[in-house]
């Protein structure tokens, strides 16, 4: 825990003299008792071995489809399909010739050339997890070291933050009732010095500072004077050690503004929130997440602000009943805010540095069941990729007629990982992380996905 000492001669309502502590608490990581110094502690222990660090200004923004989309219904329709495949949408053009999404997607429509519609994922099991969007990896690799780290975690420990005062991996998602639909990313055998800071936990609380008046608090200048001068005093009593470098960057953290403005999107242009849309009313949510269309924004404003990694769950997208409603509602939403998101980072020259992506943890069946849904299916599954300097305007991968299976050049979850590392300045082929037992880890085990890099 920071603790700041008071000022001279100053008693505070409770009635703790000078010589009582201003306590500023462990900030928002999910990790109980650390304080955000001991994450930074963590964050600097020797981990990493042949790390490339690239660009400190590039970013990743993963969005994740919790309950598994159906590839079928969003970017590939299968219009030659009997109707008990194909379903109730149509294909509509997009502005790029050949490309067909569903007509739900009218505004993506118009940016296809900027998108990429992978058709062909695979890799996926019959869990309901945000694991393998998270990592690209099995829940059970690595299970007794503490597992495989997320890309968040992963870039927290080799590029650590563009800027002190912002954390280098935020998770949006708020607790749903299935949890692991909220998963924004573990930091697995790193520890949790690599977890995700969430704006939703008790650390928002500390980053306000609640209870401290702004004559206690001064400017920051003043602020850092009178902990060199309590370490002077300390020091010379012999009573504890000086305040270290972590506990600095904790309070550069504590005492900026910038991430708490990123967060509050009553500074935000009304307009431009009004074109994201605030995704309600909550339709289909159940034990899922909400259609928050402001993350999207939030997650704009964060990677502006110098957050590395930001992830965030959309929807509740399981429908073994109801698929079609479901795709209109849920998909509308996504089409609203993500549109939104690709044209604000193309007009503020941010594209080339954003990667975002959108997927699930799998696909949907090809047989429509009888309660007008589709049902959990590994086999293959979608995702949708913008922006990171990447190729895009093009569709990479193809299903077989009836959209069961990768007819044309399949793509692993962890070919998409590779290929985020890459656009973030990170050479997935040759960096490893150490492990708990010392041994060097690759970070995936696929190259970036050619027709993108």
């Amino acid at each position: 825990m920071l603790t700041i000492l008071g000022q001279h001669g100053r008693r505070d309502c409770d009635g703790l003299s000078r010589r009582s502590f201003l306590r500023i608490g462990a900030l928002g990581t999910g990790i109980g008792a650390l304080t955000l110094a001991d994450v930074f502690r963590l964050e600097a222990a020797p981990q990493v071995a042949k790390a490339s660090t690239g660009s400190r200004n590039k970013s990743v923004i993963n969005i994740f489809l919790g309950g598994g989309p159906p590839h079928q219904d969003l970017w590939d329709i299968k219009n030659e399909a009997p109707r008990e495949i194909r379903g109730e949408f149509s294909p509509i053009p997009t502005n790029v010739p050949g490309i067909e999404i569903c007509e739900v997607f009218s505004r993506l429509a118009k940016q296809a050339d900027k998108l990429a519609f992978i058709r062909s994922v695979v890799g996926a099991t019959d869990r309901h997890d945000a694991f393998q969007c998270m990592t690209g990896w099995l829940t059970t690799d690595l299970q007794s070291i503490g597992g495989r780290p997320s890309l968040g975690a992963v870039v927290t420990k080799l590029q650590g933050p563009v800027d002190p005062a912002v954390p280098p991996f935020v998770g949006l998602a708020a607790k749903t009732g299935e949890i692991r639909w909220s998963d924004s990313g573990k930091p697995g055998f790193l520890g949790a010095g690599c977890s995700p800071f969430k704006p939703d936990g008790p650390g928002m609380a500390d980053m306000k500072l609640n209870n401290v008046t702004s004559d206690r608090l001064f400017d920051r200048r003043g602020l850092l004077q009178q902990i060199d001068r309590f370490r002077r005093e300390v020091d010379a009593t012999g009573q504890m050690a000086g305040m270290d470098v972590f506990e600095e960057r904790a309070l550069d953290v504590l005492t900026s503004s910038k991430l708490l403005e990123a967060l509050d999107l009553s500074k935000e242009d009304p307009a431009v929130v009004a074109r994201y849309g605030d995704g309600k009313p909550y339709n289909y949510q159940y034990d899922g997440a909400p259609t928050c269309n402001d993350q999207l924004l939030l997650a704009r404003r964060l990677v502006e602000a110098g957050v590395r990694v930001v992830t965030l769950s959309f929807g509740r997208w399981d429908s073994h009943g109801q698929n079609f409603q479901l795709v209109r509602d849920h998909g509308g939403k996504l089409d609203q805010a993500l549109s939104a998101l690709i044209e604000d980072l193309t007009v503020r020259g941010l594209l080339d540095d954003v990667t975002v992506l959108v997927w699930g943890e799998f696909g949907r069946t090809p047989r429509v069941n009888k309660d007008a849904g589709r049902d959990h299916w590994p086999m293959v599954s979608c995702a949708l990729m913008a922006g990171g300097g990447m190729r895009t305007g093009q569709v990479i991968g193809a299903t077989n007629r009836l959209g069961e299976f990768a007819k044309d050049r399949p793509v692993h979850f962890q070919e998409v990982f590779a290929t985020v590392y890459r656009n973030l300045g990170i050479n997935p082929e040759a960096t490893t992380l150490i492990d708990p037992t010392g041994r060097p880890q690759y970070l995936v085990q696929k190259a970036p996905i050619r027709e993108l890099v």
